[in-house]
């Protein structure tokens, strides 16, 4: 039966690995900065999602006991990725594109870093 769970482990280290490398190879191989972004943010996190995932299972199955470590490793990161991108976007925004150059921003009208000021502050 411990067999299995090694298979279990060893098939979510190599769908780590392969999420690792797909993302690795988007963030060299992708056009523009935005669509590198998007490799490391998704692929990447997915990977290290495997490894806490065969991780937990190798403390569960070969140790005895269930390690909480990596739930809180997960959530540390589900919760500071996106955000890490959203400001690594914005900055790439801000730094390179003009208000004319983007595309619509829809009901907003306007991007949160080209915001305008108000008509009454230029008086």
């Amino acid at each position: 039966m411990e067999q299995y769970f090694d298979i279990l482990i060893a098939f979510f280290l190599v769908v780590a690995g392969l999420f690792g490398f797909v993302g690795s190879f988007g963030l060299i191989k992708l056009n523009d900065q935005m669509s590198r972004l998007h490799a490391p943010t998704k692929a990447t996190t997915l990977g290290v999602g495997g490894v806490l995932i065969a991780s937990i299972l190798h403390s569960a199955v070969s140790e005895h006991h269930l390690s909480l470590h990596e739930l809180l490793i997960t959530l540390f990161l589900f919760l500071t990725a996106p955000i890490t991108a959203n400001f690594i976007a914005k900055v790439h925004v801000h730094r390179h594109q003009t208000p004319e150059t983007l595309p619509p921003a829809g009901e907003d009208s306007t991007w949160a870093t080209f915001m305008t000021e108000d008509k009454d502050d230029e008086s």
